[in-house]
């Protein structure tokens, strides 16, 4: 009899936690997105959590409809859809050690260039990292609509895409694997801003922009969902340009869990269930995470618990005929990997280590005398196999080219030189690539390409700016 009402209030407590985890979640988008990524990235040594927050800028519903058009205007005080498209304008990336602790965050520039993937791995190029989900969701419309598939069904499929190729392309940047991760576009954080409205912010210095409709005093003040919204767009007017709003956007996220805790929302289901129904229109979720458990432990993301950094940046540069973060892709691994915990962890990346087996031919298109045999040199140490050296005239761009059997060999050495998207060569060999330098080319081996920062910008070079510690209202420019 015992034994039999052990076994009931467990039965019981076990089907209400299973009813209330149901009546939280029902409705709420969620996605599968991880399942094409996991696996691609090193493993945890142990049971921490690393956690992604997206920022979805873009102007539409689920289902893919344009917002109406004066609520853009007046209210989140954006452009039409075709400004903010499908780009990850914040980038937040989440460690939860094991059994507490200390939970470090680094927020990734969204102009960060960087090589970006898709979801199954294959490179799409060197872009700004807030495109990579912008490029996968219309390589997938396009695809989709082709086959016929319209409507929501069509918009959920390329928003996947767009997902699975924003989650390979921060584990390949990051050298760290995702576990979870949760994505809000403009309409989904006005959402919460209005649940959770007045929130209180602190400013350094009084900051007015007509571009996002800030205009704020200096100090401590509170803003209602409109404004909240425009505190954390603001890039126009501040020092630090993008940076600094970054900043804006990680005391944000502070002040918003210590105003939940405050309320008392993190631990009662119904305050809870109240805040989700809401907003889980405009959020979506990977299909793994126990909102729950999530839910238990989200205090302790409070109290000065979390401390925010950004990923330094080298310099300021021009890329693809646009103005982009320069960083150095090792030294972003090896800040968050030491940051995370995770060195031990640490595993050959599509970078740096070659992965598939092939033989390259280097072409000296460069100018610079002995390029093709430093390049070859510097290739065969990763374990391509040598083939043959050469020139050529001298061209403006590095190419990449591949015969039969070589694509993800070729598509890793791209990335390595920096040399856009790997092609097809139809007058390649089977199992060869052929390296055409140009006069784009530099070493390997050397570090990312350095340069000051520009006048406009305002921002010194390397420079990612002080960490903000959560615990309640940080103060920012």
């Amino acid at each position: 009899m015992a034994t039999w009402g052990v076994s009931g209030a467990l039965l019981l407590g076990c089907g209400a936690t299973w009813y209330a985890y149901r009546s939280l979640t029902h409705g709420l988008t969620t996605s599968d997105a991880l399942d094409a990524v996991r696996g691609k990235a090193p493993r945890h040594l142990d049971n921490s959590v690393n956690l992604l927050l997206i920022g979805l800028d873009s102007r539409k519903d689920m289902n893919g409809n344009d917002l109406p058009r004066q609520f853009v205007q007046t209210e989140l005080h954006a452009g039409s859809s075709d400004i903010g498209y499908y780009n990850t304008n914040t980038l937040i990336l989440m460690h939860i050690p094991a059994g507490g602790g200390k939970v470090q965050a680094f927020s990734i520039p969204r102009d960060d260039y960087a090589q970006t993937l898709n979801g199954d791995g294959s490179v799409q190029g060197h872009y700004k990292i807030k495109e990579a989900y912008a490029n996968a969701y219309t390589t997938a419309h396009d695809k989709y609509a082709a086959q016929g598939v319209k409507g929501a069904d069509l918009e959920a499929r390329s928003r996947e895409a767009g997902r699975e190729a924003t989650l390979a392309t921060v584990q390949q940047f990051t050298g760290v694997p995702i576990d979870h991760f949760a994505e809000v576009n403009l309409l989904g954080f006005y959402d919460i801003a209005k649940v959770l409205q007045p929130i209180t912010v602190c400013l350094k210095h009084p900051v007015k922009d007509r571009y996002s409709g800030a205009d704020f005093a200096a100090g401590v003040q509170q803003l209602n969902a409109r404004q909240a919204l425009a505190f954390v767009r603001q890039r126009h007017g501040l020092d630090a340009g993008d940076l600094d709003r970054t900043r804006r956007q990680q005391a944000f996220i502070s002040t918003v869990t210590h105003q939940l805790k405050t309320a008392g929302v993190w631990g009662s289901p119904s305050k809870l269930q109240g805040l989700f129904d809401v907003v889980k229109k405009d959020v979506v979720l990977d299909s793994s995470w126990n909102v729950l458990d999530f839910a238990q432990q989200a205090p302790d993301l409070t109290g000065g618990n979390v401390v925010f950094h950004t990923l330094p940046i080298e310099g300021f540069g021009i890329r693809n005929r646009e103005d982009v973060n320069l960083v150095d892709p090792e030294k972003i691994k090896s800040i968050v990997r030491q940051a995370f915990g995770a060195a031990g962890s640490a595993s050959p990346s599509a970078g740096t280590t070659a992965v598939s087996s092939a033989t390259v031919d280097v072409i000296n298109g460069n100018g610079a005398r002995g390029a093709a045999s430093d390049a070859l040199s510097s290739l065969v140490k990763l374990g391509y196999a040598a083939g043959a050296t050469g020139n050529t005239a001298t061209q403006s761009a590095t190419t990449v080219r591949y015969g039969a059997g070589a694509q993800q060999a070729a598509q890793q050495i791209a990335g390595r030189l920096h040399a856009g998207t790997a092609a097809p060569g139809p007058a390649v060999p089977a199992g060869h690539v052929v390296v055409t330098l140009g006069a784009d080319y530099t070493h390997p081996d050397a570090p990312a390409p350095s340069a000051t920062a520009s006048p406009s910008s305002g921002a010194p070079a390397a420079d990612s700016g002080p960490a903000v510690k959560a615990g309640g209202v940080p103060c920012v420019d």
